[in-house]
């Protein structure tokens, strides 16, 4: 299972009751962190949860409001005594960047691995999944998401009739062929696992409907709530997304949910519109700051 938490939900400047957009997630030990603006290690320390588990750290650009609280992050992680290294995703140039932020930062008790994105990328770490994808903003931005597999159920009265010795079974389970017994003989098809996108900072695409596809949680930018013909144009300019081009992503997608963040901070009560977006998709949620959600797999099917 995924436990997820918003740390943030405003764009461009953190404000005294909403913090910069950042998404955490966490799985079987360790945490995946997207974006770290001014600020975002006050919110995790505000949730409770653990700086020492951050492994993952995923960087959707290199605007400050995305990147700027990393000096504080890392310190709050050398701090934790976090010791096992943390892996920095982010577009090329990340490596330089770092280290220029780290000028104030200099010494840190982990050591860290860049993977620097100049194209859609996946990679597989602590066993989940992670595409890299880029978004329409003005700089090179990437979306992620992160997807975690689940295989189909062992099918013990199978497994008997075939005389299958039971000293194979956690083998067979795990994929591994054994002594000329293949996982297909006693495994059902593969279950559906769990999925999550973010992103931020971006005019909408059909990437982020293909990465989005059939997603339990969609956590997508809603940098402006109205819908006037002035607020589409400055949408359009300075490439960032209406709330409701954010909800037609998400019924194009089919994704089960969707959680609007990122608001413009001229944009003062954004939870005014959510009646409004629920009646093009009754499943949009206007994020709040450190909502959290649990994510647990059902039995169905791919």
């Amino acid at each position: 299972m995924f436990d997820i938490c918003l740390l943030g939900t405003s764009g461009m400047m953190p404000l005294p009751n909403r913090f910069l957009t950042s998404l955490m997630v966490r799985y079987n030990g360790h945490s995946f962190l997207i974006d770290c603006g001014e600020g975002t290690q006050t919110s995790i320390r505000m949730r409770g949860w653990s700086f020492k588990d951050i492994d993952v750290l995923m960087i959707t650009h290199f605007h400050a409001d995305h990147i700027s609280g990393l000096p504080g992050l890392l310190l709050a992680m050398t701090n934790s005594d976090k010791t096992d290294s943390l892996t920095i995703i982010g577009p090329k140039c990340l490596s330089r960047v770092v280290n220029a932020l780290r000028v104030i930062t200099p010494e840190i008790s982990f050591p860290i691995n860049f993977i620097e994105l100049n194209a859609n990328s996946t990679f597989t770490l602590y066993d989940i999944t992670i595409n890299a994808f880029k978004v329409n903003h003005g700089m090179p931005c990437y979306g992620y998401s992160l997807e975690l597999g689940r295989l189909g159920k062992f099918d013990v009265d199978t497994a008997k009739a075939l005389n299958i010795p039971v000293k194979y079974w956690t083998k067979l389970q795990h994929g591994d062929t054994i002594d000329g017994f293949t996982p297909d003989m006693v495994m059902s098809a593969p279950r559906k696992g769990l999925k999550v996108i973010y992103c931020t900072d971006t005019r909408p695409t059909n990437s982020i409907v293909d990465y989005a596809k059939n997603s339990d949680l969609f956590i997508c930018e809603g940098m402006y709530g109205d819908t006037d013909d002035e607020t589409k144009t400055k949408a359009r300019q300075k490439k960032h997304m209406l709330m409701t081009e954010a909800v037609d992503l998400a019924l194009t997608a089919n994704v089960s949910e969707l959680w609007l963040t990122h608001f413009s901070p001229s944009m003062t009560a954004p939870q005014k519109y959510e009646k409004m977006l629920k009646k093009i998709f009754p499943n949009t949620i206007v994020g709040e700051d450190r909502m959290t959600v649990t994510l647990k797999f059902d039995d169905s099917f791919i």
